[in-house]
């Protein structure tokens, strides 16, 4: 069983306050491959793990997967585990990061090479690149990125070419001048003190690559995590009864457009052409953002009234009713009533699925984080709580880790938020 003791060199306190953040991933192996804000403590993900191993949970389920922080954990513990992304950009880098235990090293510092060499000698055009990425990129520097990713393509190898993929798409924004923070909405009008040039970028990163897999492979594990492009709010190719333990991060009702934090990269690949295509992700991913449910107007009442939501249902329609009113005072008019109503109801379909696919025994721990809307209070744990009663569950419990919307003076409310770990049992 791998343990973060085997690198000391890596080795991290886990600070509790910490866990539900992403910050402390970059100073670990394979998972520092890829900054992703949204997720959480690996450190942590790996301490429940090994708790739970020993009360003899080892069939692990990860219905946001995200960058693949569990699944990889999964994988370093030895342990059996399924994660499910529907995202198609995040869903592949999970994919390319738990490819680590399958590649050869040597193969490659060889082809690393070969993409350096071909890319400089590549006649290449610029001019078809979306105003995104020009805006993103100086000329030239863009140009040298281009040089890498046709030359890429060229990779006969599918499971290399995937993977240099990869490797081209976690450097794009360290080679970017602009405001390009990872996960970040683009602001071509600020600018960044450091800047990496695209070969450079690209040679470090594949030098970090290999430094990692040589070391994680000292303690190779027998086992793969399954990471499916599939949605958790509907039929998913999981085995019923199956799982035992989930750990997961939904997203939070917060407003934020997973979809469009990927657009720089989409625009780059060329599988991005307008805000339509946007929308073709959007509707596989759960709707905690209000550009996801202008066209559900028509739906909403008999949304809420659905028996997914009924332990919540007076709570619910008081809340969407001041958020409907409030909706008034803002020049925005955001469809916030709208998106808590759609929100809930997808995390309800969440814990149908999760209730068939778990055991009698399974122990579920969501890290989450509570909203407010236009100022008015969500109470995100206690309604979630109560959906996953409706879904079969148990009981639940909600364990606080830190207060948030403290540290920024210019929000435009003051209601104290929180953010913490929902356990749940069957």
């Amino acid at each position: 069983m791998a343990q973060l003791s085997l690198f000391p060199e890596f080795d991290i306190e886990l600070q509790e306050e910490k866990s539900s953040t992403f910050e402390d991933n970059m100073k670990l192996p394979i998972h520092r491959w890829y900054r992703y804000t949204a997720g959480f403590s690996a450190a942590w993900v790996a301490k429940l793990i090994e708790e739970e191993i020993r009360n003899g949970r080892t069939h692990i389920i990860d219905p946001f997967v995200g960058s693949g922080t569990v699944a990889l954990e999964s994988t370093m513990h030895d342990v059996e585990a399924y994660g499910l992304e529907s995202n198609p950009y995040v869903y592949r880098i999970a994919s390319a990061k738990l490819m680590w235990n399958h590649l050869d090293v040597s193969r490659i510092n060889e082809i690393s090479k070969f993409l350096i060499s071909r890319a400089k000698e590549m006649d290449t055009s610029i001019n078809e690149y979306p105003a995104i990425v020009r805006k993103c990129f100086p000329d030239e520097t863009l140009t040298r990125l281009d040089a890498l990713k046709r030359s890429s393509l060229e990779i006969t190898d599918t499971a290399y070419r995937n993977f240099f993929w990869f490797i081209i798409t976690s450097i794009l924004r360290s080679t970017s001048p602009v405001g390009t923070a990872q996960w970040q909405y683009i602001q071509p009008n600020k600018s960044k003190a450091k800047v990496l040039d695209p070969f450079v970028a690209f040679e470090n990163k594949v030098k970090e690559v290999c430094s990692d897999i040589r070391k994680c492979n000292v303690s190779k594990s027998n086992r793969d995590a399954t990471v499916l492009p599939q949605d958790a709010r509907g039929v998913v190719d999981i085995p019923d009864n199956w799982g035992d333990l989930v750990i997961t991060s939904p997203p939070y009702a917060n407003n934020y457009d997973y979809a469009d934090a990927m657009r720089l990269e989409m625009s780059f690949w060329g599988d991005l052409e307008d805000y339509k295509g946007l929308q073709k992700i959007s509707k596989n991913l759960v709707r905690a953002c209000t550009q996801h449910v202008g066209g559900m107007k028509n739906d909403v009442y008999t949304m809420m009234q659905s028996p997914l939501l009924s332990p919540i249902y007076n709570e619910l329609k008081t809340k969407f009713e001041q958020l409907h009113k409030e909706r008034e005072n803002h020049g925005g008019k955001k469809n916030y009533h709208l998106m808590i109503v759609a929100y809930f109801y997808d995390l309800a379909q969440v814990f149908n699925t999760l209730n068939l696919k778990t055991s009698r025994n399974c122990r579920m721990c969501f890290v989450i984080g509570d909203s407010a809307p236009y100022g008015i209070y969500i109470p995100v744990d206690e309604w979630l709580g109560k959906l996953a009663l409706n879904s079969g569950f148990s009981n639940f419990s909600f364990e606080k880790l830190r207060d948030r919307n403290v540290k920024w003076k210019n929000r435009k409310h003051r209601v104290p938020l929180k953010e913490g770990r929902l356990w749940i049992n069957k």
